[in-house]
């Protein structure tokens, strides 16, 4: 698969950040959507052992170095006997482009999917849940962040230590619009009564969303870590200074 030029720049940010010296077996579901599409060549540079779940006809979407296992996300049966020896298990699979109006797919795919994946994850002992979640409270997509609070409590409850990012809307590559609203959002956030909300459904990169879930790797987590937008944001500068620590 051609790396865009999105791509390239991201991985040159990469390269300058200090080595990680515990390389992770990590097992991604969605690696070939809008996120893990950016995710898995950053990981593999990064010097982790990444193996992809995908269906057949996207094999070609999943860049070199990274091991390709088939099975249907929304039935563990399919590929959990695939998942081991991972120590981290990240679930990106999600309904593209959510909107209002897909409630239904939000049910169907965005739940079913996870409940199998927490599932699997929990039965295996994966010491390492890292879930996309969404910010919440909101006062809009009530049907995708019920079901992404109902994964949620799903993975507390099966006792999970893991990671769950919360970001708003993701910018990049054919999810630019929202750019207009940049400068809204900073008087928002300038406002004292509107900075809370405005900060916590802010909007990410789609680097430094990438950023944040290598961060999300590369320090596992006891128990269960929320990562709200401001730390998305501040990924980077905390990747370095995690590193820096132990270089």
């Amino acid at each position: 698969m051609a790396a865009s030029i999105s791509d390239i720049r991201l991985l040159l940010r990469v390269k300058q950040l200090p080595k990680c010296a515990d390389p992770r077996r990590v097992f991604v579901t969605g690696g070939t959507g809008y996120l893990g599409g950016n995710l898995l060549p950053v990981l593999l540079e990064r010097g982790h052992h990444v193996r992809a779940l995908v269906r057949t006809n996207s094999k070609g979407k999943v860049p070199a170095g990274c091991e390709v296992v088939s099975g249907d996300p929304l039935d563990a049966k399919t590929y959990r006997q695939l998942v081991r020896p991972a120590d981290t298990f990240i679930h990106l699979v999600g309904v593209p482009r959510p909107s209002p109006s897909k409630g239904t797919q939000f049910r169907a795919i965005d739940l079913v999917s996870a409940q199998e994946a927490i599932s699997a994850a929990a039965d295996l002992g994966v010491p390492h849940f890292v879930y996309l979640s969404v910010a919440q409270p909101a006062p809009v997509m009530r049907a995708y962040i019920a079901v992404r609070a109902e994964c949620e409590s799903l993975i507390r409850q099966r006792g999970l230590n893991a990671t769950i990012l919360r970001p708003w809307y993701v910018l990049g590559p054919g999810h630019r619009w929202p750019y207009l609203l940049l400068p809204f959002y900073k008087m928002m956030e300038w406002f004292p009564p509107t900075r809370a909300g405005a900060l916590r459904l802010g909007l990410v990169t789609i680097d430094q969303m990438v950023l944040s879930l290598v961060q999300a790797v590369e320090s596992p987590h006891e128990g269960v870590r929320v990562v709200e937008v401001p730390e998305i944001r501040n990924a980077q500068v905390s990747l370095s200074a995690e590193h820096a620590k132990t270089a």
